[in-house]
């Protein structure tokens, strides 16, 4: 549409456009049509008054003359300082009545005035989540695009606490709101300020736990999956403006299907270019904590959702997302709700909805400070539904699984008795059932093996002994580094803090534990004998063996150290006869005095805590001796040997539990000559049925197909399954003509 603009005499009729245009690309533009922007603000203010007269109606000149003057408002700022408030006042009055392109044109025209800084942030913000109310999904979808943006904008370089301060208070309030679709969209904005980084606070997570005992279950619903998600999705790894950039991966395959044209080869040379170089510059780490531990008051936030559940009316499905939240509330920050497990217990039966979900939340919410009694009845319900012999031999797995998911963070909560009798199904006749026991075996050989059969603890090793019977409630703490004894006293630390090679070099072959699984006698004995457990032999043999032992030793360390004397190997010899006569308990303490004095004594490097791991993960995997070991373990793979049992993850795998091993009853051969056999007595491509006589006739199904196919079309047609839609036509169209005739 044009509107003629008055002007001087010689100048040509011009539009809002070219007046826009004509205003900001020149310098003195402002000054030279000044005279027509005041006839143009004269007319708006007259249009702004017809308006008002009637607000449903859309104005197009109205329409119009909002984006020119939000466009132009920088080069005039003293005549347009009250514009940015008349629209602000016009949408707060009439924005559930305006006409839609109309409101979203004012709020353009504020976005663009916001980022010409002519707009304070917190009044347009306010507005927006007002406008949140507002029967237009374009336009909540538009708003919540530039708050996000907005927010990020404003704290990029610097967090602005007062403005972030205000607009929290206000989404809180908003999130009370009775207008649940303005609630839920000022929920989705807070989690994607939270999950983008940018509002990754304590309060900000605060605030969101309020929504999940709102009235409202889709407002519920948002705020569990956002304690029950990840702290920041894939492609929400960053707030910078490269992390909106295409893959080169994307672009690629774009190539490759399209027209291929140098504009888009060098669009993508420019990607590769632009990822190589992000990945040369690297990044920060950040470290996320989820929001499960930013919540101020774990134990009421859990007793709050446990009571909600009780009067929840919602879906079964509702209902799992809240029991997910409250498990990990527990195990995170090991809570205290003795209900729950009781609670719990009706849910864990093979015929229920959800069952194995179920059965990883009772595990989640198991952990040391739980009492044995609290969760025993939700243990004897898996132990009485799902691990009996009238089961399957998936669902007895399943079971056991789920025991020992539960008792590796609550050990205690199995008793001696229950114990034996689950693991006598590691002689099962399923596979299945026969693994699920051994792994529960192996889980209190590490833990509490006394509590097992003599024959199913195996032979103890160090850190079984070390660890002991832990009581309930019982706190392991030490005043030394553990694995310390295992370093050298002797090694001097030069100005770097590196050990000195030259300081040591020569006087390795001295430095002999026999205790600690190391020194010659480990290779002189590899392959000569078994081990034996001291507790099932008698003393006599066991100096024999040491004596032996202690013979191979000379003679390997004679043959390493060829400058050696003599007398070196018999004051070892002599020193591992003293180990021999001291009982498992004197040598711990031996241990400890040594590692307690290394540790206060010197300044541990990086190749002495290495040194450690490989010594704690041998006492794992090394049964424990008064003599020494005598097999060598290899430490390049002790890694890979034994993973520390006693660690509790914050999140029950459903894997684990669904660890499910089948043996097929047959294997290939066999199947196939089962195939084969079935084969026999019949021809190659034809049917074991024959017919009744040789003499006899025909079918009508030989007949039909030597037949013209034009001569049989029709009734292969009349065969053809109908869908339901067209037998629903049909009767109708039956019924109809029955009710026609009547």
């Amino acid at each position: 549409m044009s509107l003629a603009a008055t002007s001087r005499k010689g100048r040509r009729d011009l539009t809002l456009l070219d007046l826009q245009n004509v205003i900001n690309k020149d310098e003195s533009g402002p000054e030279l049509y000044h005279a027509e922007f005041e006839r143009q603000l004269e007319f708006f203010q007259n249009l702004l008054t017809i308006f008002e007269l009637n607000p449903k109606d859309f104005n197009q000149d109205l329409s119009d003359h909002i984006a020119f003057l939000s466009h132009v408002a920088k080069s005039y700022p003293q005549e347009l300082q009250d514009f940015p408030e008349t629209l602000v006042q016009l949408l707060k009055k009439h924005s559930t009545v305006l006409d839609a392109d109309l409101r979203m044109e004012c709020c353009k025209a504020l976005i663009l005035l916001r980022r010409k800084n002519l707009l304070p942030p917190s009044d347009l913000l306010i507005l927006f989540f007002d406008l949140f109310k507002c029967q237009d999904k374009i336009l909540r979808n538009y708003l919540k695009e530039h708050i996000i943006y907005d927010i990020r904008t404003i704290n990029a370089k610097q967090k602005d606490n007062r403005l972030n301060t205000t607009l929290q208070n206000f989404m809180f309030k908003m999130l009370q709101d009775s207008h649940k679709m303005a609630a839920k969209m000022s929920l989705d904005v807070m989690i994607e300020l939270y999950q983008k980084g940018i509002w990754h606070d304590q309060k900000t997570v605060n605030v969101i736990s309020t929504a999940c005992f709102h009235d409202t279950a889709k407002l519920a619903v948002t705020a569990l999956k956002f304690f029950l998600g990840n702290d920041l999705d894939e492609d929400d790894q960053g707030d910078d403006s490269e992390d909106d950039m295409p893959s080169v991966k994307n672009v690629t395959m774009a190539n490759r299907f399209n027209k291929k044209t140098r504009k888009r080869e060098k669009f993508l040379d420019n990607i590769k270019k632009a990822h190589k170089k992000k990945k040369k510059k690297g990044s920060a780490e950040a470290f996320n904590f989820s929001a499960l531990h930013l919540i101020n008051d774990p134990q009421g936030f859990a007793e709050r959702l446990f009571k909600k559940v009780d009067t929840l009316r919602e879906g079964f499905e509702v209902k799992v997302l809240f029991l997910d939240l409250i498990s990990r509330l527990i195990g995170t920050h090991e809570l205290f709700i003795l209900n729950f497990y009781q609670y719990m217990a009706r849910f864990l039966n093979p015929h229920q909805r959800e069952v194995i979900p179920m059965l990883q939340f009772v595990a989640q919410a198991s952990h040391e400070l739980v009492p044995p009694d609290a969760i025993e009845p939700a243990l004897r319900a898996i132990v009485n539904n799902f691990v009996t012999e009238r089961n399957s031999g998936e669902v007895m797995a399943i079971g056991l699984n789920s025991i020992r998911e539960l008792c590796k963070r609550c050990p205690l909560a199995m008793d001696e008795t229950l114990l034996r009798d689950l693991a006598a199904y590691k002689t099962y006749k399923d596979k299945a059932v026969m693994m699920a026991a051994k792994s529960l075996i192996t889980l209190y050989r590490h833990t509490y093996p006394d509590l097992l059969h003599k024959k199913d603890r195996g032979r103890p090793t160090e850190a079984q002994v070390e660890l002991g019977q832990r009581a309930y409630g019982a706190l392991l703490t030490k005043d030394f580094i553990p694995g310390a004894e295992d370093l050298k006293e002797n090694e001097v630390n030069d100005d770097n803090g590196d050990p000195n090679e030259d300081d040591s070099e020569g006087e390795w072959e001295d430095v002999v534990h026999s205790s600690d699984g190391e020194g010659a006698d480990e290779e002189s004995d590899d392959d000569e004998e078994e081990e034996v457990d001291d507790d099932d032999i008698e003393e006599g043999q066991g100096e024999e063996n040491s004596d032996e032992d202690e013979d191979g030793e000379d003679e390997v360390i004679l043959e390493d150290e060829n400058d050696a004397p003599p007398q070196s190997s018999k004051n070892k010899a002599r020193k591992n006869n003293d180990k021999d006569k001291m009982s498992k308990a004197e040598i711990l303490e031996e241990k400890r005095k040594r590692a307690a004095e290394i540790t206060t004594s010197r300044i541990l490097t990086d190749a002495d805590f290495k040194h450690i791991d490989a010594t704690q993960l041998r006492k794992q995997v090394q049964a424990f001796r008064k003599g020494g070991q005598k097999r060598k373990l290899d430490e390049s793979n002790l890694e890979d040997v034994m993973t520390n049992p006693n660690a509790r993850d914050e999140l029950v795998d459903l894997a684990q539990i669904e660890m499910v091993h089948k043996k097929r009853k047959h294997d290939k051969e066999t199947r196939m000559a089962s195939i084969k056999e079935g084969r026999e007595g019949r021809d190659k491509f034809g049917s074991r049925k024959g017919k009744v006589s040789e003499h006899a006739s025909s079918t009508h199904k030989e007949k039909n197909k030597k037949k013209n196919f034009m001569m049989m079309k029709h009734k292969l047609k009349r065969k053809a399954k109908r869908s339901f839609v067209d037998k629903a036509r049909d009767l109708k169209k039956s019924l109809m003509r029955r009710q026609k005739f009547k």
